[in-house]
Order: C-alpha cells, then structure tokens, then sequence
C-alpha cells in the first residue's frame, strides 16, 4: 500500500526547505582515489552533463524506499553552495559554469511552482592540490600519490581497524591463539612457528600436523598450512574421513602446543639424508627432539572462517563438551565469533569423540562422557550458531530469535531486555521467573542495567535497523564518538549481520550528535566528540554516501 501511495503520486516537483544551505566539494575529474578532499564528490553523481546541464533527478521513478542512502549526495547538492576544484584549470572552470547552469534551472522550475529557493552560489578553486596539502592538510583526505591520510575519517578503513581491535589474537589454549591474519613478514606474523589459515580453499592435512609434532622446526622458520572454512563441511554430506581429519587436526594440534609428540614414526618415509617432505614441498625438516609451538589459526576477519577449528580445538584441549565450551570461549575468553547453524550440527556429531580423545578426559570412562554430553543446556538445542552481539561488555545486539531464547540470555549474564518493537513470546512461567519490569525502552534502562553489574539485551525483529539505531546511540554517548565512528563500531561488532538504520533513524542519530556535544561542552568546554564547537565530523551527505557504498556489495 505504502509502494502504490508514493508511485500514484502526481509527479511535481518536490519542495526544497529554503532552511537549508550545505557544501558541497566536487573534483572536477571524477577521480576520487587521489587528492581528495574532506567530503568530495564526482560530478556525475548529481548532475546531469551534456547541451544543458542540469541536476540528476534523483528520485527513484516509482516506490518509496527509507535506504536510499544512494541517493543523498544527490539531493544534498542542490541545497548547497558547490566548490569545485582539480588539476585542470579550463576544466574546473567549464564544470563551474555549468554547475551554475544547473542551479540556475532549478530555480526557475521552483519560481513556476512559486516557491522561493536560496540562492546557492558556485565557486572555482584553481589553487594547486598541494596547497592544500601543505596549509590545509586536516581536510586532505588522500594526498595526490593515492595514499590515504588519515586526517578525514573514511568508513571503509574505520571499519577494519574497529574489526582488527575487536578480534586481536588472543590465546584460547596453551600456545594456540585465535585471531585476524597477519600482514606478510610483521612482526605479527613473527610471532608464532605455525601459523593455520581456515578459508573456503583450505583442505584437510593432518598428515603435515602430525609431520610437524613428530619433527622440529629450524629456529626462526615459520610453517603456513591452511584449512577448510566454517560452514564448508555440511550435514548430511560429511564423509567419515572428514570427521577422522578434524578429530586428528585437533590431536596434533594439541601435540604441537605442548610438544608431546612421539619420536618421529616408522610411517613416514625418510630419504638418505635423515629428512622428511610435507605436502610436496622442498621444506626440510630434522627428525629432533619436539618443543612446544605457538600457533596461530587465523582467517582475514579473524573470527567468520576460523570459528569451527577454533571451537572444536577449544572443546578438545579443555576436555569440555560443545555447549560449555561454544559459551567459555565467548564469555571466559572473551572471542567474539560468528558460527553457522551447519557447523552447530558438525560439533554436535563431533562432540563424543572430541571428549574421548581429549587429554583431559584420559581419567574418564564412556559413560562419564556420555553424561557430558547428554546433560546439553536447554539454550543450546534452540541456538542457530549465532550469540547475540556483544557491542559493549553491557550491551548486546541481537534478533527476536535471541530474546526467545532466556536460557542462553541467562548463561551470557544479560538479565535485561529491550524490545525495539517486537517482543518476546515467552511462557506464563519464563517471564514470571525474569520479571516484567524488565521490559523498557530507553538508554537510562540499559544504564541501569550496567551499574547493577548486568548486561541488557537490545533487540527487534532482526537486529539490523532499530536496535542497532539504539545501540549506536548508546556508543555515541558512552564514548563520546562521533556518529559515523559509532556506526563503525557496532557494524564491525554485529559480525556477519549488516546494520542497516533507515535514512530517518540515520538522521535522528545526526542530531543526538549534536545534542550530545552541546551537552559536553556545557559542561567542559574543552571537551569534544571530534571536532571543535559546533562542527560535526561528517556532513549528512558524505555520510549518506558512504553507507551506501559500505552497503553496496549486500543490496541486491
């Protein structure tokens, strides 16, 4: 009904707000990746070239849509004084007039419908890029090489350097750490003798495991294996081999860790000169006595692809079933990782044989062990392979799916709820036992959550839009950052799930920026969220357009 309201409409031409007056910086040749400015735009982003120029008409011809982030930078320009600037003086000027063509036209259609529109002004900047470079480098956003500077905040790297933050390596098991791949020969890398990349073309080898514990390694050399990605072995599919691989990938895993391996076997086949081969390379290994190893499993965003390796390890070096060890690993270890409903169901069939082979199960018999596993939490048979998302050690993000499920709330310490909408359904006797004044709607409700030492579930149907809208608000108060940082930050928390807030909560989030600095320098005027007074660190456009281009790869 929404979709026929908006595209039955009479096409007229839409009213601007003469409130409003932005800048808009426009590089006069398009290219964007080098000597960029703060905030700076093609031209055929919002303007339409040719005989006669004028503005794109950017409205989608037909429906309405809340996320045409796509489309702001567009529509910002034309409520906007526009500098435009590049390398070619005869082009920067030819663009200018016709920019100035374009806001020309569109007063006249606005002076048809008699309404009154500002006038916007247009200017030229022929200075060359390196002045600005050398006396204005705080709004240099990539210099004239290419090389971004880091003075403008770019959503894009913002984003990885949040995920890298929150997914550092860190060590779950004696001398085996969980965490991002390392950049080639840093010091990162140097750290660990062994390091195991789990991606969609990794394969099953714990023949080259079990060749390492047997062996030592030369000082100083590093060993690169690799392994399949989480959610690539599917029920019900799975062969027996595959199972027999993980379970043995696990075992000399843990061998290397500790260096607890057996002298070098008889199995494998040594040439004259005392050595062995693995996977068919020319790396020479001395059949010495073995010394524990540090290893890193690893996977570019350090927790979607390595999860599957890094639980079943987990459960298999600490000797605890799937379901206390899918919990101790997020809230003991505090790793934060995305799993897939497939690799819930692989664990699970694993799940006897990790406890059976574990070292740390040597002193029980079968029967213990199957009561281990028998005595599953009832959180666990409801889990989809996904924990809420932790984005403050107080605050979690998650969907409806989570908030129905107050056994696995209970176990994650989050005691609190916050239903952006939706609520749960729960029986007479579950919400009895959690109480219903839980159920609030405001951040002083997840505050109070924080000082009684709980954390608060926020939630709505599927945890992408109203909620996350909450929790950035949350972050942007907490922390003091500024909205586009506080996106970043909880979109690089929400792991596999995309935050996308509607263009309305965006903007509403625009002007809690604002209150929220009014505020902090009433109270310290020295204080800032990011830039002085009453500045914001992006405009609306450029952050309109830069969700959108986040977003872009996930639209279909």
């Amino acid at each position: 009904m929404q979709q026929s309201f908006f595209s039955q409409r009479r096409r007229v031409i839409r009213k601007t707000p003469c409130c409003l007056r932005g800048v808009t910086v426009v590089k006069a040749d398009g290219q964007l990746h080098r000597a960029r400015l703060k905030g700076a735009i093609a031209p055929d982003e919002f303007l339409q070239l040719g005989v006669d120029a004028e503005f794109l008409d950017a409205d989608p011809k037909e429906g309405f849509s809340v996320r045409n982030f796509q489309i702001q930078a567009a529509k910002t320009a034309m409520t906007s004084d526009i500098i435009v600037y590049g390398d070619d003086d005869i082009v920067v000027q030819a663009l200018g007039w016709n920019i100035a063509a374009a806001q020309q036209k569109w007063r006249d259609k606005h002076d048809l419908e008699d309404t009154s529109l500002p006038v916007y002004n247009t200017f030229v900047c022929v200075a060359d890029f390196s002045v600005f470079e050398e006396c204005f480098p705080h709004i240099v956003s990539s210099n004239s090489e290419g090389c971004v500077t880091g003075s403008v905040m770019d959503f894009f790297h913002q984003e990885r350097k949040e995920m890298y933050a929150m997914t550092l390596a860190s060590e779950i098991s004696h001398n085996v750490w969980l965490g991002p791949t390392p950049e080639p020969n840093s010091e990162d890398e140097e750290a660990y003798d062994i390091l195991i990349e789990c991606s969609d073309l990794g394969h099953l080898n714990p023949r080259a495991l079990r060749a390492l514990a047997e062996t030592s390694l030369p000082s100083g050399r590093r060993i690169h294996l690799d392994f399949p990605s989480s959610g690539t072995i599917l029920p019900p599919t799975w062969s027996q081999t595959e199972a027999d691989a993980i379970l043995e990938s696990c075992k000399w895993i843990y061998h290397l860790a500790h260096g607890t391996a057996s002298p070098l076997q008889s199995s494998f086949c040594m040439d004259d000169t005392n050595t062995i081969m693995i996977d068919g390379t020319d790396d020479l290994f001395e059949p010495l006595e073995p010394r524990p190893k540090k290893i890193l499993i690893h996977c570019s965003d350090g927790y979607t692809e390595s999860t599957m390796l890094g639980l079943a390890y987990f459960s298999y070096s600490t000797g605890t079933p799937i379901p206390e060890a899918w919990l101790n690993l997020h809230t003991v270890k505090k790793r934060n990782f995305f799993a897939y409903p497939t690799d819930v169901a692989l664990l699970t069939a694993l799940s006897p044989r990790l406890l059976s082979e574990s070292p740390l199960c040597a002193d029980k018999d079968t029967t213990t062990i199957s009561a281990m596993i028998q005595d599953q939490p009832k959180w666990f048979s409801a889990l989809d392979g996904s924990f809420p998302s932790r984005v403050l050690d107080y605050m979690y993000l998650g969907n409806l799916n989570h908030a129905n499920n107050p056994d696995l709330l209970r176990a994650l310490g989050i005691t609190q709820i916050l239903s952006v909408g939706e609520m749960a359904s729960w029986r007479d006797a579950d919400l009895e036992a959690w109480g219903e004044e839980n159920f609030e709607r405001c951040l002083e409700f997840i505050q109070r959550g924080r000082q009684k030492g709980t954390a608060t579930l926020v939630h709505c149907r599927v945890g992408v839009s109203r909620s996350a809208t909450i929790c950035i608000a949350e972050v942007m108060r907490t922390m003091k950052l500024s909205l586009p940082r506080a996106y970043c930050f909880v979109r690089a928390r929400r792991l596999n799930v995309i935050i996308q807030p509607h263009l309305r909560f965006a903007y509403e989030l625009l002007k809690w920026e604002e209150m929220l600095r009014e505020g902090q320098e009433a109270e310290d005027p020295t204080c800032t969220m990011a830039n002085a007074g009453a500045r914001r660190e992006l405009e609306w456009g450029e952050i309109a357009r830069e969700v959108a281009l986040m977003n872009q790869p996930y639209v279909r």
